[in-house]
């Protein structure tokens, strides 16, 4: 079985319910559901709401999850506690959730294939590490490397960012992607939740996971092993690639997307971040060791605080500001359960648009 879910894309959906003639399509929205039920292939059961997302991701043996934000959360958990695979592109369930996302992944059956670049980049070098027969086993990781390309502000000091605007905060030199997810690549935000997201799905420590800015983008990754070698996974820029290793896991398609024309001798540059320019970063490896609910609360904030510089409330460098301000306010919840993670979710959110509008009476 097949099926498509959008929050409120009624064109995008239409024109790929057309296409693929899916069994189910999934909307979450009244209003956008409302447009596309007439127009939808015959046979095509249409789902609406709140849970439609989570309901339909039950219906498939494979499910990519591209929600963007902690939205994403019940479609990792309804698809890992029915037992399916999840290609989970949607960092932010796994972050803010970790401990409920682990006890749903121990699920009998179910499969958790990173969909990020540099994590299934992570997931590919991992296989070169069969232990005992167990593969991806981390007995001998040494350091997991994740590689950022720095983003459009990539060399610039913390005095040259305080002018930056939206326009040049949403220029990605090399990834095309929604704003949201583009300006957490400005800020290194969304590295230090790829940080995170690593701690989660490969088990290594915060001290063995390191990031460096590769401008290329061509090393998407890479693991560092006990005895002094090192594992890369190289492509040219590609999410196709790594959509179709999820789906093909534990093959591999036959399509070449990304290959490298070696001929062309492409160079290879790897530097350190720079920790006082893109204070986010360290923000994430603080709230990623803290653990617990610390992480679903350096997320939300993080999406106010992006949300707020895409409306003009304020400055480029006031994002890594409010989420600073919004940490110190964690009041130490552990993860219980699903709720907990909403509610800490959910107080985050208030906190942080408590420090805007301070920042806004200033």
């Amino acid at each position: 079985m097949a099926a498509l879910g959008v929050a409120t894309s009624a064109a995008a959906v239409l024109e790929q319910a057309g296409e693929f003639r899916p069994d189910v399509v999934a909307v979450a929205d009244e209003a956008c559901a409302t447009e596309i039920r007439s127009c939808l292939p015959s046979g095509t059961e249409l789902l609406v709401g709140p849970d439609a997302m989570a309901a339909a991701a039950t219906c498939a043996e494979t499910v990519i999850n591209g929600v963007v934000g902690f939205a994403g959360l019940p479609v990792t958990l309804a698809t890992l506690e029915a037992g399916k695979r999840l290609g989970l592109a949607n960092k932010e369930s796994l972050i803010a959730a970790g401990p409920v996302v682990q006890r749903a992944w121990s699920t009998e059956g179910a499969e958790l294939i990173p969909v990020d670049s540099e994590h299934c980049a992570v997931h590919q070098c991992l296989r070169a590490n069969d232990v005992a027969g167990k593969v991806e086993a981390t007995d001998r990781v040494a350091q997991v490397v994740l590689t950022a390309s720095g983003g459009p502000f990539r060399g610039r000091t913390r005095e040259e960012l305080a002018g930056v605007d939206i326009e040049d905060a949403l220029s990605h030199p090399t990834w095309s992607m929604g704003p949201k997810i583009t300006v957490d690549s400005s800020t290194l935000m969304n590295k230090g939740l790829e940080v995170i997201e690593a701690h989660e799905l490969f088990g290594v420590d915060y001290g063995q996971i390191e990031v460096v800015i590769h401008p290329q983008s061509i090393v998407h990754s890479m693991v560092s092993y006990t005895d002094g070698a090192t594992m890369a996974q190289l492509s040219l820029p590609d999410m196709r690639l790594c959509i179709g290793y999820a789906l093909a896991y534990p093959d591999r398609l036959a399509v070449p997307y990304g290959a490298i024309d070696w001929a062309d001798s492409p160079q290879l540059d790897f530097h350190p971040p720079d920790l006082d320019a893109f204070r986010c970063l360290g923000l994430a490896y603080e709230a990623g060791r803290a653990s617990e609910t610390a992480p679903a609360w350096l997320s939300a904030a993080n999406e106010v605080a992006v949300d707020a510089f895409l409306g003009g409330l304020i400055p480029w460098t006031g994002i890594a500001e409010v989420v600073e301000a919004a940490m110190q306010q964690w009041p130490g919840t552990a993860a219980a359960d699903v709720d907990v993670v909403l509610d800490a979710d959910r107080k985050a959110r208030e906190v942080a648009r408590g420090v805007i509008n301070r920042t806004a009476d200033d």
